[in-house]
């Protein structure tokens, strides 16, 4: 915070203009208050209620308004993981959803976090997946299976779970789209396409052994001000993990921990919890870039996922989220409160 205040002061903002003072704040889920988490759960219900945006030329799949975001996501999977554009379209596609929630169904306050190092070793404990009114619900229902192949070379053990998510609103949720490369044994046979209209209950497997294993303080410390914190290349690499040294990472590490339709690196999207992941997974960015100003404004990385063929990431790319939110470019996602972005994390 204190680096924030010195960059404030350095940089003074003109009325009207985002400030640390007028900036919105996300929240931790475990210390947002009931009424709080019962106005996002809301929020949430309502975008499996309100009809989808985008044409069905397009995404055939789409049915209700989350899917817009779902949609955009799996349509762009490969250009948007293993990239230099990861962060910043992740961040752009986290923020735009939190104003539709505001916009469109009533949500007062900002996007909460999946607060990663609390609750490895007891997720069901979790007020985030506890399953009571106040959560985003439980676990699957038990399924038998041999476990999750992350990457197609990552084996992470069955947890408890696999089936139907049993408890919580999302019970009573119906999903449409994928999956398109589930990772988990066991799961629905992938759609022959990646719009294809394939309405399921959602399924998870809750998972403390990933949990235990990527999401530690010593993993979050090397990415942030340790040995693969000295640029954004080597920080967004170790951050979203190195499959083929059997290295999931903070990112996939957290995708593994939910498990079932988290495990589609395509559709990990279609279970809403993922926008806590991601708002996890962009608070840390938030925080290297506090921790390593000189290079907060670095963008480095391939195109295309973990190639080389079509180049490499500059600032001036488009962040493109299709109809679901305008033409941004990298450099105007790179500072939380700049550009059409005006939050912090607490």
């Amino acid at each position: 915070m204190e680096k924030l205040r010195a960059k404030e002061k350095a940089n003074p903002l003109k009325p009207g203009k985002c400030s640390l003072a007028t900036a919105n704040r996300r929240k931790d889920w475990n210390k947002m208050t009931k009424p709080e988490r019962k106005n996002y759960i809301e929020a949430v219900k309502c975008m499996f209620t309100k009809s989808s945006t985008v044409s069905p030329d397009w995404a055939a799949g789409a049915r209700v308004r989350y899917d817009d975001f779902a949609a955009i996501h799996i349509n762009k999977t490969l250009g948007i993981h293993g990239t230099g554009n990861f962060l910043t379209w992740h961040r752009y596609h986290n923020w735009r959803y939190e104003q539709v929630l505001r916009e469109e169904c009533g949500y007062k306050g900002a996007n909460p976090y999946w607060n990663w190092f609390k609750y490895q070793d007891r997720l069901l404990e979790s007020p985030l997946f506890d399953g009571s009114e106040t959560s985003m619900g439980g676990n699957g229902a038990f399924f038998q299976h041999n476990g999750t192949l992350a990457a197609g070379l990552v084996y992470v053990p069955s947890g408890t779970g696999g089936g139907c998510v049993e408890s919580g609103f999302i019970k009573d949720v119906t999903i449409n789209l994928g999956p398109i490369r589930p990772a988990m044994d066991g799961m629905s046979k992938a759609v022959a396409g990646t719009m294809v209209y394939n309405p399921r209950c959602l399924r998870r497997d809750l998972n403390s052994f990933a949990a235990t294993k990527w999401h530690t303080y010593e993993n979050l410390l090397d990415v942030v001000t340790g040995k693969h914190s000295g640029g954004v290349v080597q920080f967004q690499d170790e951050f979203q993990g190195r499959p083929a040294d059997g290295f999931l990472g903070l990112h996939s590490g957290g995708h593994h921990t939910i498990g079932g339709d988290n495990s589609d690196n395509y559709s990990s999207i279609v279970d809403p919890v993922f926008m806590l992941h991601h708002s996890m997974v962009d608070y840390v960015y938030w925080l290297w870039q506090a921790l390593n100003p000189d290079q907060a404004r670095e963008v480095g990385g391939t195109i295309k996922a973990r190639s080389e063929e079509l180049g490499f990431t500059k600032r001036t790319d488009a962040l493109d989220l299709g109809t679901v939110a305008d033409p941004l470019t990298i450099d105007g996602a790179l500072d939380t409160l700049d550009g059409p972005f005006c939050y912090i994390y607490e």
